[in-house]
Formats: C-alpha cells, sequence, structure tokens
C-alpha cells in the first residue's frame, strides 16, 4: 500500500480498521525500511495534531467517531465542572469526576457521554498534550519538602516539592515553579522552584504572578525573528503611497486619548456642510500595510490575539516600533491610514460615506482632560488647543449628541455608568488611591465616533453577502430577565417585558429608575443579565448597541480581528465589491477560527487585568481593617451578601455565619430572610459593615455588619 495522507486517512477511515498500534500499521503498508517507516511517522504525527486520529493508554491508534472530541479542557474556578473546547469550538461539559488526572489547559479526548443542561456530557478518557509548563503560587514547607499552592483556582492540584528544588524559597513567599511530573492517579503533581518572586504582601510580586498565571508573553519581550521583521519595516513612507491613497494632510485631524496613552490608533475630524449635515472623518492605523500577513510579525499578533493592559504596564500585540512607532498616529508626521468619511444628516443618518487607503498629519495629540476642560468654558484649555482646532471640537460635540440621540430612540443601552476604577500607583507598584473612571463627553464623543465607523464598516459585507468577522452580542436569557422584572417588582418598580426583549426595553427602564437611590444596583443587575460580546463570522447583531451590523475597524495596533477586518476592506476595494469564489471558500473556512480564537484571547486579557485590579484592591483595603464603611449589596447568596464599598468599587463578602440570625436564602425573592427576627436582605441594600480581613493570597475580602456587632453585644 503506498504511503501517503490520502491513502492514510482512507485506511483509518475504512469499516474494516481496527485500533492497532505502530508496528501493525507498519506490517498494513509494507514499511519495511527505516525510510518508509520515518515517512510513515510523519504523516501519522501530521494527523494527530489535525485531530483526525490519537493515540489511547494501549499505544492503539484509534479514528475520532461521532462520540469521540479532542479540545482543550478549562476547568472552572468552582472545582466542581471543566469545559472542553473542541478545535472548531464545541463546548463539552466535564464534571471533576469525569476529568481523570487532566489539569486545566491540557489537550485532551474526551467522549460523550450525555448531557448537561444544554450542553454534551464528556468524560476524559486520554491526556494528549500538557497545557501547562509552569505555574505561580505561594510556597508552604512541610518538614523537608514543600508544596507550591497555585494563585490559579482553576488549577485542582497543589504541586510537591522535593527537598532538593526547594531552592531557597521560604514558606510564604510567592514563587514561579516548573512542573517536572504531571498528576497520576492518588499522586500530586512534582515541580521545581525556578524563581522566588517576594512576600506575598510585596506589590511587586503582582504583576509577574498575573503574567505566569495567565501565560502570557513578559512586556516587552518578542521571538527573534519577530524583531527582526519589526527592524526591517521602513520608517519613511514611499513615493508611490502617496500617489495611490486620498491626501487628508491639510484636514483639521486630530488623537483624542488618556493622558498615559503611547499607541494612537484613531484620529477623528468633523465639518459642517452647507447643506447642513456634518462630514466626519475617522482615520485608522493603517497597520495591515505593515503587517503582512503570514509573516512571522502576523503570525505573533495572531498568536497574541490582543494587547494586554495591566494597570500601567502593556503588553503588546506588536513590538513598541510598531505600535508606538511607525504605526502610532503620532502627532505632525505622516501617516497611512484606512479612513472612513461619512456625511451624517440631523437625524443621525449616514447619507453618504466614502472608505479607503488614506494618508494624515494629526495636528494635535489632544488628551481627554484637556478637551473636557474645553466643554466646560476653560478659557486655558482653548488656549492651549488653539481656536481652529476648538472650533471643530464644538462642531464635533454637536455631532456626537445627534449621534448618541438616534442611537437612543433606535433602543440602544447608552445610559450605563462604567464600573471601571483607575489604580493610582507610585513608583514601586504601591497602591496610592483606588478612584473611579470618570467619563466626560471627550470620551464619549471618541466612543460614539468609532460606533458609528464600526457599523459603518460592518455594513458594507453586511450588505454584500460576504464573509466577514463581526462584533456580536447575543440577547440576554429570558430567565435573567425575569429575575431582573421579580427584583424591579421588590423595588416597586414595574417594568414591561415582552418575551422577545429589545435592547430599547431595557434603556427605558434605565431612564424609568432615573435618580432611584438603587440605580445603581439595578444597573449591575442588568450587566449582569447581558450575555459577553464576541467575535463571529456569522451576523446576530450587536444586542447592546442595538446595531444590526456591528465590527471592530478602529484599534488594528491592539486587536487582531481589526487587523482582519483591514485586511478585508482592502480586498473588498481591490476587487470592486466581489470575491472569487476560492477566496469566498477560504475566508469562509478560515474566519469562523480566527473568530473563536480572538475571542478566547479577549477573554484572557480581560481576567489578567481583572486580577490584577483585585490585588490592587485587596492590597488597598487591607490597611482600612477595622474600619467602617458604607456599603451596597451587590449579590445575594445561601452562604452570605456580597457588598461593595461604591466610590471604591471593592467588593467583599458578609458571611451569613457572622450574622445575628438564622439566615435562610430565597431563591424566589433572591433575599436572605431572618429565621427568628424576620429581618431580610436583598440585592441594593445600603448598610454599614467593618472590614474584618484581606486575604491577597485567596484574594478575597472579609466584612462584618456594624448593627450586627451592636445587635449581638446587647443580647
Amino acid at each position: 500500500m503506498r504511503i501517503s495522507k490520502k491513502s492514510l486517512k482512507n485506511f483509518f477511515e475504512s469499516e474494516e480498521y481496527t485500533p492497532m498500534v505502530l508496528k501493525r500499521i507498519y506490517k498494513e503498508f509494507g514499511a519495511r525500511t527505516k525510510d518508509k517507516r520515518k515517512k510513515l511517522r510523519q504523516i501519522i504525527k501530521e494527523l494527530e495534531d489535525e485531530g483526525f486520529i490519537f493515540r489511547d493508554g494501549r499505544g492503539r491508534y484509534r479514528r475520532l467517531s461521532d462520540n469521540l472530541r479532542i479540545g482543550t479542557i478549562e476547568f472552572t474556578r468552582s472545582g466542581v465542572i471543566a469545559f472542553v473546547f473542541t478545535d472548531d469550538y464545541q463546548e463539552i461539559a466535564v464534571p471533576v469526576e469525569f476529568a481523570s488526572t487532566a489539569m486545566h489547559k491540557d489537550r485532551v479526548v474526551v467522549e460523550i457521554v450525555g448531557k448537561w443542561k444544554d450542553l454534551p456530557k464528556g468524560k476524559v478518557i486520554k491526556i494528549l498534550e500538557r497545557g501547562l509548563k509552569k505555574v505561580v503560587g505561594v510556597f508552604e514547607k512541610r518538614r523537608i519538602y514543600g508544596f507550591v499552592i497555585p494563585d490559579d483556582p482553576k488549577i485542582n492540584y497543589d504541586f510537591y516539592v522535593a527537598p532538593e528544588y526547594i531552592k531557597d524559597a521560604k514558606p510564604g513567599q510567592k514563587v514561579i515553579a516548573k512542573i517536572l511530573k504531571y498528576p497520576s492517579p492518588g499522586r500530586n503533581p512534582e515541580a521545581e522552584i525556578v524563581k522566588v518572586l517576594g512576600d506575598v504582601e510585596d506589590p511587586s510580586v503582582d504583576l509577574p504572578s498575573v503574567i505566569v498565571k495567565h501565560d502570557l508573553p513578559w512586556p516587552g519581550e518578542f521571538p527573534e525573528e519577530v524583531i527582526a521583521e519589526a527592524n526591517a519595516v521602513p520608517v519613511k513612507i514611499s513615493k508611490t503611497q502617496y500617489k495611490k491613497r486620498r491626501d487628508f494632510r491639510d484636514q483639521i485631524i486630530v488623537t483624542i486619548d488618556g493622558e498615559d496613552a503611547k499607541d494612537f490608533d484613531d484620529a477623528i475630524t468633523v465639518k459642517k456642510l452647507e447643506n447642513g449635515n456634518y462630514l466626519l472623518g475617522v482615520h485608522i492605523a493603517d497597520v495591515s500595510y505593515y503587517v503582512k500577513e503570514g509573516s512571522k510579525l502576523d503570525e505573533e499578533a495572531y498568536k497574541r490575539g490582543t494587547s494586554v493592559y495591566l494597570i500601567d504596564t502593556v503588553i503588546p500585540m506588536l513590538p513598541f516600533k510598531l505600535s508606538n512607532g511607525v504605526c502610532s498616529l503620532v502627532e505632525r508626521q505622516d501617516r497611512l491610514v484606512m479612513s472612513v468619511e461619512m456625511e451624517i444628516d440631523r437625524k443621525g443618518r449616514v447619507v453618504k460615506s466614502w472608505i479607503g487607503e488614506g494618508i494624515i498629519k494629526s495636528k494635535k495629540r489632544l488628551t481627554y482632560t484637556l478637551v473636557n476642560r474645553l466643554f466646560e468654558g476653560d478659557a486655558r484649555a482653548k488656549e492651549e488647543i488653539g481656536e481652529e482646532i476648538s472650533n471643530m471640537l464644538f462642531d464635533a460635540r454637536e455631532l456626537m449628541y445627534i449621534i448618541r440621540e438616534a442611537r437612543r430612540k433606535r433602543g440602544a443601552i447608552i445610559d450605563i455608568k462604567s464600573d471601571e476604577v483607575k489604580v493610582i500607583l507610585d513608583d514601586d507598584g504601591t497602591v496610592k488611591d483606588i478612584v473611579p473612571r470618570q467619563r466626560g463627553e471627550a470620551e464619549v464623543l471618541i466612543e460614539e465616533f468609532m460606533i458609528k465607523a464600526n457599523e459603518t464598516v460592518a455594513e458594507v459585507f453586511e450588505h454584500a453577502g460576504l464573509p466577514f468577522i463581526y462584533r456580536v452580542h447575543e440577547q440576554p436569557d429570558p430567565d435573567v430577565i425575569m429575575q431582573l422584572k421579580n427584583y424591579l417588582a421588590a423595588l416597586g418598580i414595574e417594568a414591561k417585558f415582552s418575551q422577545n426583549i429589545h435592547p430599547g426595553m431595557l434603556q427605558k427602564l434605565l431612564e424609568q429608575v432615573g435618580d432611584h437611590p438603587l440605580r445603581s444596583s439595578v444597573e449591575r443587575l442588568l450587566v449582569r443579565s447581558m450575555k459577553r460580546a464576541m467575535y463571529s463570522a456569522v451576523n446576530i447583531g450587536h444586542f447592546g448597541l442595538a446595531s444590526y451590523a456591528y465590527t471592530h475597524f478602529t484599534s488594528p495596533i491592539r486587536r487582531y480581528p481589526d487587523l482582519v477586518v483591514h485586511r478585508l476592506l482592502k480586498l473588498y476595494i481591490k476587487k470592486g465589491g466581489a470575491f472569487s469564489e476560492d477566496q469566498i471558500e477560504k475566508l469562509s473556512k478560515d474566519l469562523p477560527v480566527t473568530a473563536k480564537h480572538c475571542s478566547r484571547r479577549e477573554r484572557v486579557a480581560d481576567e489578567a487585568e481583572w486580577d490584577l485590579v483585585d490585588m490592587k484592591k485587596v492590597e488597598y483595603i487591607s490597611r482600612y481593617i477595622g474600619k467602617v464603611f458604607d456599603v451596597v449589596v451587590t449579590n445575594v447568596t445561601k452562604f452570605g451578601l456580597f457588598v461593595e464599598i461604591p466610590e471604591k468599587m471593592i467588593t467583599g463578602l458578609v458571611h451569613v455565619s457572622t450574622m445575628d440570625d438564622y439566615y435562610y436564602y430565597d431563591e424566589k425573592t433572591n433575599a436572605l430572610i431572618g429565621k427568628r427576627k424576620g429581618k431580610v436582605y436583598r440585592l441594593g441594600d445600603q448598610l454599614k459593615a467593618k472590614v474584618v480581613s484581606a486575604d491577597k493570597v485567596r484574594m478575597q475580602i472579609d466584612f462584618v455588619l456594624v448593627e450586627e456587632e451592636k445587635e449581638k453585644e446587647e443580647e
């Protein structure tokens, strides 16, 4: 039998095939020579990597049948359930008792054995490849040996450290350990400590802990071949590009970003037209000109998927030469862009648009703070910005309100306040303060213009019916919306929700609660009822924005999907709005994979950012042990109340065992009710609570209600 990929595939797919070891396959194919056996092994390895076959625990090669899947297993924080994501991004639930000795991020074979809720339920029958190579955690000493307790609760094992591998680690220190042996039945995994980060309470250990925990690259670190490609990128723009692109350099174009921004993706300009309409120009860094598809730069950008922003540290998707240099729309420098020009009428409708390659020279690098000062009437801000640019910005503000009102009228949710905080650090990484992020008119202006540009680009591909990457947002689950309705009813707020929920209903609800003292609680519950936005090759619309077609086009320096959208736009323009059959076939196959991958990378980045902020919140509140704060109940569970200090957005637990009565959880009203006294605690209740502990290892803050303390003392 001829040895080829096709013949091997046919061999494994044949009805006569029964699982067999490699030696038997050699015999079937007559592979008697060293070269033939090597070729056969290479093809088998390729088929394994593709997930077409796998090698079972007895060394036999088996093909994947209808009830077998290959994917990456991810455990939940609770430790009772895991989920396997297959290469085609099917999701399979795996109860922990069915996980064998698999660990978080392992590549596994699962057998479908039933149903779990609305997902298939699987059982791990083979671990193909271990996903974790290192672990970060706290070192604990036991006589002459020790253990590393992982920071990540998704890792369901402690790691044994033999005496010779402890090095200089001391109990209670945060360490990075290399995994030497993986778990087997009845045995813990084993590790060697390779780096001592420092004491758990030392602020300098937080950043490296998060980086290792989420398997992120170190800031500024790229493979040599990627750096070499970046260094070879020409700084000077060629004459050809000046000739072929639309020249916007004489227009009043500016960037508006945060004070600490280093990479500038987007620039804007607005002009009032004689017919009463507005001309909005959104110019986005043309990263696709510098990062060619299939290059080492491109492969690394795809692998990362997104830049990661860890308070005052950035792990960029692209090397700094591109992200902060030739791609960045820096002031008074010629830069290549992908441009969207939109003529917008007084009702916020795009009546005409142009999308294409351009070249700009930003007139000024503005900050949100400075522009907000201008809008507030600060004469010194106007002087610093200059009259010409200031006048353009006032026109832009007029347009922003027109666009925003149009979005409100179509039902978009626009009134939810941001729950983000700004963590202010000292030079050594110690928290100085935590403050809510303020959003002024300048931030809203950029947000509205970027939404409009993203919609305009997405609508081009939606109307053309061509393969594309959309940013989608599903409708909330009806059951969760019903919980929201019941909670509002308990507050005396009547909410009218139909079976077919529309974002406009939720926006009206926000307007209805207006200045209600529990508005922030309603907002929180509303956010919790929403699903997570993601990337998809199938357009299902964006629920929160009430947009029937939406994408991410405006940040290609820091998001890979935006870079893909730029390439698709260039192809669309080059082909006059029509792709070839081969292009459609290839894109239809590739884009769903890219969308799923980028959604997963975005999730990792978000979790890393949240982890570091949470660490800093624990560090900050640990200075205030014993202090009483005004708090609001943000969640009610059978084991207690989660409460938040609103001005710091720091959340902790009031455990039911510290309360003054036996409290039982009423699922229907989502409340804790005292059995003896009948006292009721609900979501949104405003209370006083004292901080009693802050544990940076467990990432847990504990409160007690001060009223409870007083009542206990009286008893």
